[in-house]
């Protein structure tokens, strides 16, 4: 059964620990540029979540796979992870350019694209996420709970809609 990461943004502070801890799994160091899970901030007036943890969503038809003219981007079988081969691939950019919610990077050291790979199936995010906003889940579940969310929203606005009228 595949698993990918879910992230609740209600949950997220922006501590980073996460960047953190990838940094040091993925790269040995504590580089939160060479994570391969990005925390963005944005600012917005009279929003209170603010913190936004940006990663690949692992996706059924990934384009930056079907992006990169080298063929470096591959599914790991076990995992079901998309994976950068650092052998093959040629830092074009071409992927990352692709992606429509920035998952995949270009490593400031080595100049070969990379994207959150699950970890082997063990991703350390999840470990050190203190307030579980990043769980492991499978694909399913995460589907189902986006649809729950997604019907729970509109169904507010048709609500809102109905108290304007």
């Amino acid at each position: 059964m595949e698993k990918v990461l879910q992230v609740d943004i209600e949950k997220c502070v922006g501590c980073r620990t996460c960047e953190v801890a990838c940094s040091l799994k993925n790269a040995g160091e504590s580089n939160p540029t060479r994570s391969r899970i990005r925390v963005i901030r944005y600012e917005k007036t009279g929003q209170f979540h603010n913190y936004v943890p940006m990663v690949c969503q692992q996706c059924s038809n990934p384009l930056c796979k079907e992006a990169c003219p080298v063929n470096a981007i591959s599914k790991n079988q076990e995992t079901g992870a998309m994976v950068v081969d650092s052998d093959t691939c040629v830092g074009c950019r071409v992927c990352s350019m692709a992606c429509p919610i920035g998952g995949v990077s270009i490593d400031p050291a080595t100049n070969v694209a990379y994207k959150c790979e699950l970890c082997d199936g063990d991703p350390e995010c999840v470990k050190y996420c203190y307030l579980e906003a990043i769980e492991y889940v499978p694909k399913d579940v995460m589907d189902l709970d986006l649809k729950r969310k997604k019907s729970q929203r509109l169904s507010e606005l048709f609500e809102l809609m109905q108290a304007l009228r």
